[in-house]
């Protein structure tokens, strides 16, 4: 494995919870995965095989059972909410695979509003919003809201809302699963482009074996165990 500056690094992880029936489901079996900056690692499987679950523990959103996760060099096992709660904030974007925008925000300010959450004071966040949304072609559309939007735009949207924190690490699930060949296409190029552009390290969950291509890598998961990442050159 590499070093502890590595923006995701899961060591020997295991993820197990109840079935319901005094038995034990295991998610991660046993997962080891680095991820580096200006890359992007796709991770491919059958449904149910584990990538949501190694998602969700790369996220801190779920703690893992046994092994080592650390983000940007911080040791998430033992971490308090709160301090999860910062480093996701400071350290995390994510890209969910529908982008639940808020209706009655603008494009604009459905960015802004995570800028606010964060308490952030030191520069006017629709500036870096504005920039943001340029950035992953939207620079005509700050005003309009959800309803006015494409399916391909309100993923853009998503996509630059989880930039708006300065992440190291983006985590992408499915985000082309509701949209056409043409709108997918581009939103895959598009997340190579930010992954480069902003020296992000990219977990990408997808079901298109045809974009595994763009990837740097691509991991594969079954029954909660991944084979470790190929290049893909």
């Amino acid at each position: 494995m590499t070093n502890s500056t590595t923006p995701l690094l899961l060591d020997n992880v295991t993820l197990e919870y109840p079935d319901g029936q005094d038995n034990t489901i295991k998610a991660l079996d046993h997962v080891s995965l680095a991820v580096e900056r200006g890359t992007v690692t796709g991770l491919a499987g059958p449904s149910g095989s584990g990538k949501s679950s190694l998602l969700a523990v790369a996220a801190t959103l779920i703690p893992a059972t046994s092994g080592t996760v650390l983000v940007n060099g911080s040791d998430v096992a033992g971490m308090a909410d709160a301090e999860r709660s910062r480093l996701r904030r400071e350290e995390i974007g994510i890209v969910f695979q529908q982008p639940n925008l808020l209706p009655a925000l603008t494009a604009q300010e459905q960015l802004v509003v995570v800028a606010h959450l964060r308490g952030e004071s030191t520069r006017p966040p629709e500036a870096r919003a504005a920039e943001l949304l340029d950035v992953v072609g939207l620079s005509g559309q700050l005003a309009k809201r959800p309803h006015q939007l494409s399916g391909g735009q309100r993923q853009r949207v998503n996509i630059a809302r989880a930039l708006m924190g300065h992440p190291s690490l983006l985590l992408v699930d499915e985000p082309t699963a509701a949209l056409d060949h043409e709108r997918s296409a581009s939103i895959m190029k598009l997340l190579r482009q930010v992954t480069q552009e902003f020296d992000l390290a990219t977990v990408l969950v997808t079901h298109d074996v045809e974009f595994l291509p763009l990837m740097d890598s691509v991991a594969r998961m079954r029954d909660g165990k991944l084979t470790l990442p190929a290049s893909v050159a």
